[in-house]
């Protein structure tokens, strides 16, 4: 099935390999997998199932925002992130995608 996307849509468009390069990293795909579901999560909860630090969960989540993949808000002294709404049908083609395979791979490596 072909997807009509607005020009708007594309202009926001991350690049391809520019997205390959934001999912390289074992940490971004760590939180895509708990965030793709579209709840909140507090960064808390991400550091604690990642084993990441605040620094660096902060980093990453920085670099999947950027992207458009994830939206933030702030909650007191946490910052809850979850699945951008918006992201473009393509991109988000393409997490879902990446993050079934990771969900495979959990259930062969148990």
């Amino acid at each position: 099935m072909l997807m009509r996307i607005s020009a708007k849509a594309v202009e926001r468009m991350i690049p391809i390999p520019d997205l390959m390069g934001t999912l390289s990293d074992p940490t971004r795909l760590g939180a895509l997998r708990l965030l793709w579901d579209g709840r909140e999560h507090c960064v808390c909860e991400l550091m604690q199932v990642l084993g990441a630090t605040q620094s660096r969960m902060s980093r990453h989540m920085g670099a999947l925002k950027a992207a458009g993949l994830v939206i933030d808000r702030r909650d007191a002294q946490w910052v809850r992130y979850r699945r951008n709404p918006d992201v473009d049908p393509r991109v988000g083609a393409i997490v879902d995608a990446v993050v079934a395979a990771m969900a495979v791979d959990r259930k062969e490596a148990a």
